[in-house]
């Protein structure tokens, strides 16, 4: 199992000391580094600037969200960093949701979700192979583009820069059942959300299609500390905002996620009272089982005991969100 460091996306100001942090990761031995994006920062100049100040680590968008750029735009920055890089980049893809998609970028999220991610995919493997250039007879992703408001002047193109690497892994963001059995069949990892290693066989069947050598890449939240209910606030804090708030009370997939899991009742709570304006209470609603649950939380021991089940599972990466140095050190000697 590899170790895999997540720095998310900024704040208000730039999360100091990123840079610092993913230079201890490389040299404790961690396989990669992991920047999002959501309504700030993007995803793509962190890891730029990571990829100038490291050698060896490898890069990965986790997630570079698909409404934000086109298909071909997606491709030209991963194959750019690819080469700039030297041939680390990881290009981690997802939807979000209707909030964001129609709220920040303004377009409208597809009612077809499945076929705009396959056809995304399609586009960026054809830009990747350069073998010709790109068509695509689609539903979201056309090109030439076919719509009555275009010109009809649009020709197929290949790219000018010739790609590091024509298998660029690629990995989706996916948490429904279908989106996940999609995932296994179209791509070469997943970025599991909410990952439970005593709930593995959830995801059996959905990942029967995978191909050998694919990623199952679960963000953990991780931190060595004496007490553990201490150690878990602010995970149930994040959990509060993302179960309640990301995402309207009839369509968030995280809250979806979350029941499926067997708390769906408590799920539908935390919506309720977050939607209501009572974040607090939110907050407090989140079980401390479903935190502990998909986290590693602890004294040295008990992150040790438990990490057990995360190696018995399909886990390939384990992708670490934490800023604390003794936290990365402490995994690195556990688990490599």
């Amino acid at each position: 199992m590899r170790l895999g460091l997540v720095l998310g996306y900024w704040g208000a100001a730039p999360t100091p000391g990123f840079v610092e942090l993913a230079q201890e990761a490389e040299r404790l031995g961690f396989d990669s580094v992991w920047t999002a994006e959501s309504w700030g920062s993007d995803v793509f100049t962190p890891l730029t600037w990571i990829a100038a100040h490291t050698s060896r680590i490898r890069l990965g968008t986790g997630i570079a969200q698909l409404a934000a750029r086109t298909p071909t735009a997606t491709a030209m920055h991963a194959m750019t960093l690819d080469h700039l890089s030297g041939g680390r980049m990881l290009l981690g893809l997802g939807l979000s949701g209707p909030q964001v998609v129609e709220g920040w970028y303004g377009r409208p999220f597809p009612r077809s979700p499945l076929t705009a991610v396959r056809e995304y995919v399609e586009v960026i493997r054809q830009v990747l192979r350069r073998e010709k250039p790109v068509t695509l007879d689609g539903r979201y992703h056309s090109h030439p583009y076919a719509g009555s408001d275009g010109t009809g002047l649009g020709k197929p193109l290949k790219p000018i820069l010739h790609p590091l690497r024509a298998e660029l892994p690629i990995l989706l963001g996916a948490e429904g059942p279908k989106n996940i059995a999609q995932t296994a069949r179209i791509a070469d990892g997943w970025l599991p959300l909410y990952w439970s290693p005593e709930r593995a066989d959830l995801y059996a069947e959905p990942l029967a299609a995978a191909k050998p050598g694919f990623m199952v890449a679960p963000m953990v939240h991780a931190r060595v500390c004496a007490d553990v209910e201490e150690g878990l606030a602010p995970i149930r804090a994040m959990l509060g905002f993302y179960i309640g708030g990301m995402g309207a009370q009839s369509r968030n997939f995280h809250a979806d996620l979350m029941a499926r899991m067997g708390f769906e009742a408590e799920a539908r709570r935390i919506q309720e009272l977050f939607l209501a304006g009572r974040r607090e209470e939110a907050i407090a609603a989140v079980p401390t089982a479903f935190a502990d649950e998909i986290s590693l939380v602890g004294p040295r021991e008990r992150i040790s005991e438990r990490l057990a089940a995360w190696h018995a599972s399909p886990v390939t990466d384990l992708l670490v969100t934490s800023r604390d140095s003794q936290t990365l050190r402490t995994l690195a000697e556990l688990v490599l």
